[in-house]
């Protein structure tokens, strides 16, 4: 791969800023501030307006901000058809390629998950709220498990950022975690300082925060706070 950014694994815990709630208007310094206060990861929200409601960023955006960042770029695609952005992604400099199963359905998953590793991705699956968590669904992580670097049960509905945290979501990071104790779980949509133990005891090794970091007093503390939630949490499993 042309570029190399260490990728988590379930030993270790990350935060991420989401840059749906940067000032997109000095992105690059957003981004650069992030990193220079904690951040290893960065969230980038890419909406089409067809699977989620409103249009963000694009590859060329991705592109322009990857030669001023050493960040993980995970990129949460909410769009209709992820096998379309897949080449477009990788050669932006996206590091993970995180696509929704309503999207694709679980019988076409796979397909697209191979599509991913092949253009040197990593690969992810999210999952709405609205979308229970079947055995079927478990089933075909379980027999991909190889090929799925994360999961990300999302806690609002995805399409816009500020939305308020659904607690009734956490049921799947525990089903999940119980499952699969060593895979990367993410947490994306509400997260914030006052919610962050409860994302972190249920499972979630890695949170994505948009408002709840850059609207807050202190970013550089809001990171330092929920890091060491996620890394408590975690040695408390890793010891049980």
């Amino acid at each position: 791969k042309k570029h190399s950014r260490a990728f988590l694994i379930m030993s270790t815990c990350a935060v991420a800023p989401s840059l749906l709630s940067a000032d997109f208007s000095c992105l690059a310094e957003e981004v650069q501030k992030m990193e220079k206060q904690g951040a290893k990861w960065l969230h980038i929200d890419i909406m089409d307006g067809h699977f989620a409601p409103n249009i963000t960023m694009g590859p060329c955006v991705v592109k322009s901000v990857r030669s001023k960042s050493n960040a993980f770029f995970d990129c949460h695609m909410m769009v209709s058809d992820p096998s379309k952005w897949i080449t477009a992604f990788a050669e932006s400099g996206a590091d993970q390629f995180c696509f929704h199963i309503e999207a694709v359905g679980i019988d076409g998953a796979p397909f697209v998950l191979k599509e991913i590793i092949a253009s040197g991705m990593k690969a992810g699956i999210a999952i709405c709220p609205r979308t229970p968590l079947t055995n079927e669904m478990l089933e075909m992580f379980e027999e991909n498990i190889d090929l799925i670097s994360m999961i990300l049960p999302m806690t609002v509905e995805p399409g816009f950022s500020g939305q308020a945290f659904m607690e009734d979501q956490l049921s799947k990071f525990k089903i999940l975690r119980e499952r699969f104790p060593k895979l990367n779980l993410e947490a994306d949509g509400g997260v914030k300082v006052d919610n962050i133990d409860l994302v972190a005891n249920a499972g979630a090794n890695i949170v994505v925060s948009g408002s709840g970091i850059f609207k807050s007093k202190d970013t550089a503390l809001t990171i330092r706070t929920m890091q060491k939630s996620l890394d408590e949490a975690l040695k408390l499993r890793l010891s049980s």
